[in-house]
């Protein structure tokens, strides 16, 4: 999970154990710490072979764009394959068709209310519980 803000990521977390998801959940606040886990430091990607991944990616983080890890994860052939779930507040309509043309599996415009956006992750939490995860290349 790569969300800056600390409180939508303890209800992001919180909603998909809800939802009867246990998988392990790795949280980072920015791009870099997010890339170098997924890439690996020498940015290869070969540190993911292998790996069954799925990425919660924020747009809006402090060092760089969400659009800008899109691009490297999904341009990467060890990541590429990897699931990336949008979930973020912005829902200009040409952001989201970049998301969809650089790859984005899924696009979700947080909804502002508080039970709306729990809600909401509870329905991701049960998607994730009966979706397929590649693993990477």
């Amino acid at each position: 999970m790569i969300e800056d803000d600390e409180g939508h990521a303890r209800l992001i977390e919180r909603n998909i154990r809800r939802a009867g998801v246990n998988n392990p959940i790795t949280p980072f606040t920015n791009g870099t710490e997010a890339l170098a886990y997924l890439l690996g430091p020498n940015g290869s990607g070969e540190v993911s072979a292998g790996r069954h991944l799925l990425i919660l990616l924020d747009l809006n983080l402090p060092d760089m764009t969400g659009i800008e890890i899109l691009e490297k994860v999904k341009s990467n052939p060890h990541t590429r394959r990897t699931p990336v779930v949008v979930l973020t507040t912005t829902d200009d309509s040409r952001e989201i068709q970049r998301c969809y043309d650089l790859g984005a599996n899924v696009y979700i415009t947080k909804p502002v209310n508080y039970e709306s956006f729990a809600h909401a992750i509870r329905q991701l939490g049960l998607f994730f519980s009966v979706m397929q995860v590649p693993e990477t290349a």
